[in-house]
Parts: structure tokens; C-alpha cells; sequence
């Protein structure tokens, strides 16, 4: 078992004894006020041909099998008390349970949908080196931005080739970056970086995560 992997494991079951009781009263509240199911299973890539089942509270109105990622033609489905959880990613908490499987880590590449794998599959071979994450650097520096090139898109087929076109590969810039200086110190740092994510934090590092994603 490697450090990172006895790090997670550690993490999640320390983070499980208070988050259980949270996560039972979160599952009654999205099926009371939005309806079951309370968790959202989507099919998720943790390397090239091995997918699994990726768990989150559910934040939008149910309408058919979903595809693709989240754009502005969605936005309408998401839910008031969605907003809530997304805001403060409480509706992640299931993945807790992805960790303990061995499907995540706690900080990598986001797990990419199985159609963005097969259509870019030399780039997500490379991206998949890593275990997937929770978080990780390229939900640090660019998930806001992603949030905004894809905010104005009004049909499906549009944020796809937005997200396509725009998105991935930036994000795989960070992906990749990441693989190469991983470490433990690192991950604590990105962790800490999520903690405040809402808030400018200061350090001398951040600022130079953040001009080497400007250049990518």
C-alpha cells in the first residue's frame, strides 16, 4: 500500500464518524423536499476501460438518462436546495465511500465521463496515471473558469463542444502537471486550497500554480 493510498483510507474513515450522521440528515432532505432517489450514480473512467460508479447527493430535477457535463443548458434543473450543496460541495460527501472503495482519491484528475475517455483516449490514458480525485489542481485553478465558458450554453450540443473544445484540454494541462510533481506535501496543500477555496489565500506557491496555468 502506498503512502498515498494508506493516507486516504486514514482520511476517510476520520472524516466518516462525523460525516455519517451529516450525510443521513443531506439523504432527507433532498428525498423529502426534492424526491428519490437522493443519490445521483454516474458512470464514471478511473483509468482507460475500468469504469465505476461515481456517488453524489442529487442536486438537479430528474429528466432521462444524463450525458455529458453540466452546462447553462442544465441550469434550470438544478434544484434551490442543489444550489446549497454544490455551493459547498456537501453534495461530494458519498464519495467518501468511492475513497474507501478504491475508485478515488482524495485529491487527483476528476474522473472524466466514459464518452470524453473514448474520444480522447491517448489523452486520458496519460491523464489517468493518477488515481482520480475528489479534488486536485484543476478543480483549484480552473473550475471557475470551466463554470463560466460554460454558463451561456443553451443546448447540450453546444456545452459539448465548448467543453470539448475549451475545457479539456486545459484541464488535462493541469492533470498532467500534477502527475508529474505529486507528492504528499502537495495533496495536503490542494486539500487546504479547497478548504478555503472561496476565500484568496495567500503563499507564494499558489501564485505560481496559478501563472504556470496561465500558460498552459
Amino acid at each position: 500500500m502506498t503512502a498515498k493510498r494508506a493516507f486516504d483510507i486514514a482520511l476517510a474513515l476520520a472524516l466518516l464518524v462525523p460525516g455519517l450522521p451529516i450525510m443521513a440528515v443531506l439523504w432527507g432532505l433532498v428525498a423529502l423536499r426534492d424526491g428519490r432517489p437522493a443519490i445521483y450514480v454516474s458512470q464514471r473512467m478511473k483509468a482507460p476501460g475500468a469504469g465505476f460508479d461515481l456517488y453524489k447527493f442529487r442536486t438537479m430535477r430528474l429528466a432521462g438518462p444524463e450525458r455529458g457535463v453540466s452546462g447553462g443548458d442544465k441550469a434550470g434543473r438544478i434544484t434551490a436546495l442543489g444550489r446549497r450543496l454544490r455551493r459547498m460541495r456537501l453534495d461530494e460527501l458519498p464519495q467518501l465511500v468511492n475513497v474507501l472503495r478504491g475508485d478515488m482519491s482524495f485529491v487527483g484528475p476528476r474522473p472524466p465521463a466514459r464518452q470524453y475517455v473514448e474520444q480522447f483516449p491517448a489523452l486520458y490514458a496519460e491523464v489517468l496515471r493518477s488515481r482520480p480525485g475528489i479534488t486536485g489542481l484543476a478543480t483549484i485553478l480552473y473550475h471557475s473558469h470551466e463554470e463560466m465558458l460554460l454558463k451561456p450554453c443553451r443546448t447540450a450540443e453546444e456545452t459539448h463542444a465548448v467543453y470539448v473544445r475549451r475545457c479539456i484540454p486545459r484541464k488535462a494541462a493541469l492533470d498532467r502537471l500534477y502527475t508529474r510533481r505529486q507528492s504528499l506535501g502537495l495533496d495536503l496543500y490542494i486539500l487546504y486550497l479547497t478548504l478555503g477555496k472561496l476565500m484568496p489565500l495567500p503563499g507564494a506557491r499558489l501564485r505560481r500554480l496559478r501563472a504556470k496555468a496561465a500558460r498552459v
